[in-house]
């Protein structure tokens, strides 16, 4: 069981149902008005892990023969779980959520339908075609704070503050996700990567550059008064960490990725602190 738990990746899906229910709160204005609407958000958020742990387990399922160069620590590659043990799970997980987000909007169904052509045309066409790839990853990413808002969502004018948040999640982790591709450059044998394209200098410009926008528009929510003032000084902490992901994308790449992972957070909970009141 220990391998399987590892297989889904908790501390993916504890961001994955967080960012969701951020979505939600960020669509109603607050968190407290969320509190009101708790068990339509619940299940959107539970929806949103299991789709990820699915996700998580068929990457996984995917990867499992360069895992073997780049992490032989995994679960498949170390033996704790076997690859037809992995593609059930994900199959099963990926099959509940259908139902699910049908029974509370059609607009969470189609979001669903939509993350399963592009998950399953990642794994099995666009992974190895390197910067399409990656934006479908980062899609896959900004729809958890949209499929949060989509839940509650009263009006379209309500979801523009989520989808500034969904394009700030896109960016950051379209960046993070090039800066991988440098880290794992070495065992990518069967992926045309963007560092292997054009280089690892000019794929950690091209990552620098998506972290750069981000931060840029990160002060969106502020000037269009979209969110209360206590997100101002959370979001430059973020800022500042994504900037240093953005200097680092080059020469440590390693240390780069796990940057732009917390300043996600970071942002997240700049999300999170603007829409208390």
């Amino acid at each position: 069981m220990q391998g399987y738990l590892a297989i889904l990746r908790p501390p993916n899906l504890v961001m994955s149902f967080v960012g969701c229910l951020l979505g939600s709160a960020v669509v109603l204005g607050s968190v407290s008005t969320l509190l009101e609407s708790l068990s339509p958000a619940l299940q959107a958020a539970a929806i949103a892990v299991l789709f990820t742990a699915a996700g998580n387990t068929l990457n996984d399922y995917y990867d499992r023969e360069t895992d073997r160069v780049n992490h032989p620590e995994r679960p498949i590659p170390s033996g704790k779980v076997t690859a037809r043990g992995a593609l059930a799970v994900a199959g099963l997980l990926f099959a509940a959520t259908v139902p699910w987000s049908l029974l509370l909007r059609w607009e969470l169904l189609a979001v669903v339908l939509v993350n399963l052509a592009f998950m399953a045309s990642y794994e099995a066409v666009f992974k190895r075609t390197g910067l399409r790839g990656n934006l479908l990853i980062a899609w896959l990413v900004a729809s958890l704070f949209l499929f949060g808002g989509l839940a509650l969502y009263p009006d379209f004018p309500a979801l523009l503050p989520v989808l500034v948040l969904a394009l700030l999640a896109f960016l950051a982790t379209l960046g993070r996700e090039i800066v991988k591709d440098i880290e794992d450059v070495g065992g990518d044998t069967d992926r045309e990567t963007l560092p292997q394209r054009m280089g690892t200098t000019g794929a950690a410009r091209v990552a620098a550059a998506f972290f750069v926008l981000a931060v840029g528009l990160s002060g969106l929510p502020p000037a269009l008064q979209m969110l209360g003032l206590a997100y101002l000084p959370v979001v430059l902490v973020a800022d500042a960490i994504l900037i240093y992901a953005a200097l680092n994308s080059s020469r440590r790449p390693g240390l780069s990725q796990r940057a732009a992972k917390y300043g996600m957070v970071v942002a997240l909970l700049a999300f999170l602190v603007g829409a208390l009141p």
